[in-house]
């Protein structure tokens, strides 16, 4: 359905802006007037690219990052405590926001909140943008009138995730830029390197020995069937790309992480922080245990934890408290769980988890810097095994070619 941009006039008489779909120009001015609006310009969107928006090619392009939800929180939050009305807030930060994604959505949301639809209701109809655990936090505020406070926690579980995540990053920029180099090197070796040196050894009547004869078959292989390599890694790559973007394959993958011998301890302790610090967060902003858990599934960011909360949940409806089904589960440590039951017996949940979530936060640091000083020497041995095999290939011919002339 084509999609038209407009401007009209309010019925408080301000003016206002947006899209919207319709089969037509004149019927999307009777959409507007049934919404009490009076179009002033109302204009189809040019198609770009074979039909598709220019807009939508703009925003798929440009998605909301971490740093501009983590901005945009921070000033919603401002001006809620300022006093100003929502439709002027809204409008303010639609003026303000440089993302076009982000521009079109707060006029969504604004006419959603002028037609009447709940501040949760509006946020929640952009799942990609705001998460199930944004839009939840948003509900508990406006319920309990206690806006602000709960977009302060909010403000501080954002910024959190995002400083864990790039810490994370940070940590595994270095092996993969020297493995790819490292790869580069492989194939510049095989390719350029040694088949100059063989062809000079076959001349003078050399007989290669085994890790020249290796390389030689690998550059064979290389040369005759690069064709298949190719088809096959963009078969490969393709199929684990669709194939982690389903349940499964999430679950396979955070599965395989999480075992893995250095990395693995990184996620888990990751993913306990992240329980421990929403947990702690939507019981301080009053949202009730079982509603938390469904919020955590969602949003935890690890399946194969998110599998292991759907039957704590279930145990849980049972009456059962929850350190005794966090204890049954897999991969929630002995520590969360003692402290989720002193919590229980002492009444202060909310503290605890706090306490956890510093405590981990503190332990993905430390395991963080672990993981880049065990990778050094690994990445050296691997590289000093490279070199050599291929230093091989080259000198034992070469020393056997010496011995020949003289």
């Amino acid at each position: 359905m084509p999609i038209f941009s407009y401007q009209a006039i309010t019925e408080t008489g301000s003016t206002t802006s947006g899209e919207i779909e319709a089969d037509s120009i004149e019927g999307a001015n009777s959409i507007l007037a049934s919404q009490g609006f009076i179009p002033t310009q109302v204009r189809e969107e040019r198609p770009a690219l074979g039909g598709v928006q220019f807009s939508n090619i703009l925003e798929m392009l440009t998605p909301i990052k971490a740093p501009e939800l983590i901005l945009f929180t921070k000033q919603f939050n401002t001006m809620i405590r300022a006093g100003v009305s929502m439709m002027r807030l809204l409008e303010v930060l639609e003026d303000q926001a440089e993302n076009p994604k982000l521009k079109k959505i707060l006029s969504t949301m604004r006419q959603d909140i002028k037609e009447g639809a709940s501040l949760y209701d509006a946020f929640r109809k952009h799942p990609r943008v705001f998460s199930p655990l944004y839009c939840s936090m948003i509900k508990a505020g406006e319920a309990s009138g206690a806006l602000p406070e709960v977009l302060d926690r909010l403000t501080y579980i954002i910024e959190h995730e995002q400083k864990v995540k790039s810490e994370i990053k940070a940590a595994l920029m270095y092996p993969i830029i020297v493995v790819s180099f490292l790869f580069i090197a492989f194939i510049v070796l095989l390719t350029g390197v040694v088949p100059k040196f063989v062809s000079i050894f076959k001349n003078a009547g050399l007989t290669l020995p085994l890790p020249t004869q290796i390389c030689m078959l690998m550059y064979q292989f290389l040369v005759n069937f690069w064709y298949l390599i190719i088809a096959g890694i963009l078969i490969g790559g393709g199929f684990l790309f669709f194939y982690l973007r389903t349940d499964p394959g999430k679950l396979a993958r955070d599965t395989f992480l999480m075992k893995l011998p250095l990395v693995g301890p990184v996620f888990v302790k990751s993913a306990i922080s992240r329980f421990a610090s929403i947990f702690a967060i939507l019981q301080s902003s009053g949202v009730d245990v079982l509603e938390s858990m469904d919020i955590l599934t969602g949003t935890i960011g690890n399946a194969a934890i998110s599998n292991e909360l759907h039957g704590i949940k279930d145990r849980l409806a049972e009456g059962r408290g929850i350190s005794g089904p966090l204890s049954e589960a897999r991969y929630f440590t002995p520590m969360l769980i003692n402290m989720v039951a002193v919590g229980e017996e002492s009444g202060n949940l909310e503290s605890m988890m706090s306490d956890v979530a510093k405590h981990y936060d503190t332990e993905v640091e430390y395991s963080t810097k672990k993981l880049s000083q065990a990778i050094a020497p690994i990445l050296t041995v691997g590289l000093a095994a490279v070199v050599g095999f291929f230093a091989l290939s080259i000198f034992l011919p070469m020393w056997d070619l010496t011995l020949m002339t003289k």
